[in-house]
């Protein structure tokens, strides 16, 4: 009997990141769920609600910005699940500030979590993927890392930066069956996204720049990623798509 498709999902307690694992698993993934541990509960309530779908969900605390916590994940992960399909990078933060006033921890951490975290959980999974030339690799970017917005131009870097590992890595392991590409939301309705929203008449102001004439919701994230994690978007690697409602057309 065929195994079931399995796929690592990073920051999968809320927001898109539980989306998107609850959208897998309802695809028929096996899903393993990654977030830090102080997100213990809202990551249990992901788990129960992808084993409601029927399929498998284990979870996997770490915090993507420290390597050696990365590495004892990768090893947990391919133990449990044996080979792993995909990996969806979304773990991400915000902090919002000014660059005249923004400290330097606040820069290295908003970088070390958005595009460090990501190269170093790709590069803890890479070589199984080589040993099996199989691998889909998505990372969660931003329609910020392409246009930004005031008071976040360190997470419109880090953004920019997954942008651009993505297109490179894409042209390294492509020979190797696997393939790499960026999905960037665009106004999306979760808590870190509030940040754009909490004023009615900033959240107005974004909904009338969208050709959709409405905010996003988590669940408009999971279709575009789920295809890119499939074989459907076996030729397509190296590509940024935006899922904004039509914020951006680029």
């Amino acid at each position: 009997m065929s195994r079931n498709r399995t796929v690592l999902v990073t920051g999968a307690s809320r927001g898109i990141g539980a989306a998107i694992a609850i959208g897998m698993a309802e695809r028929g993934y096996d899903v393993a769920l990654n977030d830090i541990e102080r997100q213990k509960t809202d990551l249990e309530d992901v788990a129960a609600k992808i084993a409601a779908t029927g399929q498998r969900a284990e979870i996997f605390y770490c915090d993507v910005s420290d390597k050696a916590s990365i590495e004892v994940m990768a090893q947990a992960v391919l133990t449990a699940f044996d080979e792993l399909d995909a990996v969806v990078n979304n773990a991400g933060i915000l902090i919002a500030g000014e660059v005249d006033g923004l400290p330097e921890q606040v820069w290295d951490k908003v970088m070390d979590v958005n595009a460090k975290g990501s190269f170093m959980v790709i590069q803890a999974f890479l070589p199984a993927m080589k040993r099996r030339k199989y691998g889909r690799i998505v990372n969660i970017a931003s329609i910020g890392g392409k246009h930004g917005a005031p008071e976040q131009a360190h997470y419109s870097a880090s953004k920019a930066a997954v942008m651009g590992f993505s297109r490179v890595l894409a042209q390294e392991v492509g020979p190797q069956g696997i393939t790499v590409n960026c999905i960037c939301p665009g106004i999306i309705l979760t808590e870190m996204g509030r940040v754009n929203l909490e004023d009615p008449e900033i959240r107005n102001a974004w909904q009338a720049k969208t050709a959709m004439a409405r905010i996003g919701t988590p669940e408009d994230v999971v279709g575009p990623v789920a295809f890119l994690a499939s074989d459907d978007a076996a030729f397509v690697t190296g590509q940024t798509l935006n899922v904004d409602g039509g914020i951006v057309f680029s």
